[in-house]
């Protein structure tokens, strides 16, 4: 920075920043639990409200379809919840860097459909091993980022308008390499086995404890790191709380995958943790890492809270925004990918339809703000889990699919009044 002060969210800066960059709202001085309870209280009433609404929709959901239909919480249908929300979480995971910026990719979608399409043709027409068809599909989608990214930050076209054209515009990739009325099989025993195999139970628990072991380890090094420095860190027993919490969700969901769920358990063995939940994970993993520990994330939020405040701190924005879209469709391929193995095949149609509208609702459902600056890659995780559950509870219930539409765009509205109402109070709170 030119004079020596790091940007904040929301286009403030400070003399003091944070070990965490400014965005950890949690890193903050607290005697006791009670205290930053009352803390969190606050935060609350100031606007911050971040997934709280989508968690509390998220268990209203889960108790109404559970008391209505006895299969809702079988092991069986937790499993194809899993995979079924995974390419909506991923394809949500990267918007929410566009929407941090206040912007939309409005062809996200076809893009990770297009992506799709030539992974499939590498696999199927040039005998490509699947690593090098998957680095080719992703590396199409990072290209179409840096075209959008390129239009809008330095033509200075707004991105609705950029990202409308590509919308139709990439359309045309499967239909002509696929044609109309066709469609090319996803067959890769490997890639196709991310929807349809599992983790060994022995693996998949191993890894839970890894996950819990290290998190257990980073908070505890990182508490005592901040307290014998004397900087502002959690109380202990928030500490050990949080832990506690993890280790319960982790190893909750690992016992329950790892239960044999098939419908004739004595006939045959479904067990373990479907392969696309590793995926998700450690997308999460690496793009939390991004925003909160890199100074790229740090860039990000304050040119989504004040592009120019954030310029004349001395930040690239036009770097800034050209990344992001980027990033954004480059997730869109791994997305595609996600939905080719989900469905067994690309077709002209993949990517399109309400995958893009799903996505987006999935990470303002999440916490992430349509007026740039607020947002987390968990977002797109609670989210897409919201918008996953309400098809596959009206599903289990027959309900007819106009149904699933109203009740989703129902809690897309209700998820935006949201969002509006806490950027309101956060403005008259000063944040």
């Amino acid at each position: 920075m030119t004079d020596g002060t790091d940007v904040q969210p929301h286009g403030r800066s400070t003399t003091a920043p944070s070990t965490t960059g400014g965005f950890d709202h949690d890193n903050r001085q607290a005697a006791s639990i009670g205290d930053s309870a009352r803390d969190y209280v606050n935060r609350l009433r100031g606007g911050d409200m971040g997934s709280l609404p989508a968690i509390l929709g998220l268990i209203v959901l889960f108790i109404v379809f559970s008391s209505l239909h006895d299969r809702f919480l079988t092991t069986y249908n937790m499993a194809n919840l899993v995979i079924q929300s995974a390419y909506i979480i991923v394809l949500a995971m990267g918007l929410v860097f566009v929407l941090l910026l206040g912007e939309i990719d409005l062809s996200a979608g076809v893009s990770g459909g297009a992506s799709a399409t030539i992974i499939a043709l590498m696999l199927i027409d040039y005998d490509w091993t699947w690593w090098l068809a998957v680095l080719a599909g992703i590396a199409s989608g990072a290209v179409i980022g840096l075209a959008i990214g390129a239009l809008v930050s330095y033509l200075g076209i707004p991105s609705f308008v950029v990202t409308l054209a590509f919308f139709l515009a990439l359309q045309a990739v499967p239909l002509r390499l696929i044609g109309s009325g066709g469609s090319l099989r996803f067959n890769d025993p490997v890639l196709r086995g991310l929807s349809i195999k599992n983790v060994p139970v022995t693996a998949g628990w191993i890894a839970a404890a890894l996950i819990v072991v290290g998190f257990a380890a980073l908070s505890l090094w990182r508490y005592r790191s901040l307290s014998a420095r004397g900087l502002v860190h959690q109380p202990l027993g928030l500490v050990i709380l949080k832990v506690a919490v993890l280790a319960a969700v982790v190893l909750g969901l690992t016992a329950l995958l790892s239960a044999n769920r098939a419908p004739n358990p004595e006939l045959f063995d479904i067990s373990g943790v479907p392969w696309v939940l590793p995926v998700v994970i450690a997308l999460l993993l690496f793009w939390t890492f991004v925003l909160t520990k890199t100074r790229f994330g740090r860039h990000l939020y304050a040119v989504g809270g004040n592009a120019e405040a954030a310029r004349r701190a001395g930040i690239n924005v036009r770097r800034v925004k050209v990344a992001a879209f980027m990033i954004c469709s480059s997730m869109a391929a791994i997305s595609g990918l996600l939905l080719a193995s989900f469905v067994g095949k690309v077709s002209p149609g993949s990517g399109g339809g309400n995958v893009l509208l799903y996505a987006v609702a999935a990470a303002v459902i999440g916490g992430t703000s349509l007026f740039g600056g607020r947002g987390r890659a968990i977002d797109a995780v609670v989210g897409g889990f919201v918008i996953a559950t309400i098809p596959n509870g009206l599903g289990l219930l027959n309900q007819a699919s106009y149904i699933n539409y109203m009740v989703t765009g129902a809690v897309l509205l209700l998820a935006a009044s949201v969002d509006a109402i806490s950027r309101r109070r956060r403005s008259a709170a000063g944040v």
